[in-house]
């Protein structure tokens, strides 16, 4: 299976996650497993975001863009940040909300099963993904990128193992709902931490596209 196949198949992988998981999160009343979803959503935008800059770097230059595509990736990463910190600011919204106001009665067993199975889900996405070998003309920025993306994968993996978890000790001590909304923190907590140097490295790519065009060294 070629790398593009392998990044099409998880990424598909994550979109159905998501769906699956937004609705299990709304149904269960559980903050957590929305901000589970919302991990994988963000996760989906990283995936397009590496298949579209495979796909322009296989593109031969054009008069109009005699450097390659550059810049069309920076600004896919960059709407991959703002969706990012759109999920943080949700997640964190609605689970303060809910510490505050009291979480209600969240489902355990459901929140358990959704989360367990996305957790194996990704697991075997981070798999498929780790059985990609490299290819002679990779890049140190390919491989990274790659290696990034794979990382990512099993972390999600493993947010959603802990709000298995978490589901397990709410079906076991209802009274403890409150750690679905401290779940769900943690998560936005873990998402800010992969959006920061991602925006400084959108930054850093668009500022040096712009003092430094493609074109002007032709």
């Amino acid at each position: 299976m070629t790398r593009t196949a392998r990044l099409t198949v998880v990424l598909l992988l994550n979109l159905a996650l998501v769906a699956g998981l937004v609705v299990a999160g709304i149904s269960a009343h559980s903050v957590g497993v929305l901000a589970a979803g919302g991990d994988y959503l963000a996760d989906a935008a990283a995936i397009g975001v590496s298949l579209l800059a495979i796909t322009l770097a296989r593109r031969p230059p054009s008069r109009r863009h005699p450097g390659g595509y550059p810049r069309a990736t920076a600004y896919a990463a960059l709407l991959n940040v703002t969706l990012l910190l759109a999920v943080v600011i949700l997640v964190v919204t609605e689970a303060a909300r809910r510490l505050i106001a009291g979480t209600g009665q969240v489902h355990g067993l459901a929140v358990l099963i959704a989360s367990g199975i996305a957790a194996v889900a990704m697991l075997a996405g981070g798999l498929i993904l780790r059985g990609d070998g490299e290819a002679e003309d990779d890049t140190e920025g390919d491989r990274a990128n790659m290696r990034a993306v794979v990382l990512d994968t099993l972390a999600d993996s493993a947010a959603a193992a802990g709000v298995a978890i978490t589901g397990a000790i709410i079906l076991a001590a209802p009274a403890l709902a409150w750690l679905d909304p401290t779940i769900a923190l943690v998560i936005a907590a873990v998402i800010s931490y992969h959006a920061l140097p991602l925006i400084r490295d959108v930054v850093r790519t668009l500022r040096q596209q712009h003092l430094h065009p493609p074109s002007a060294a032709q």
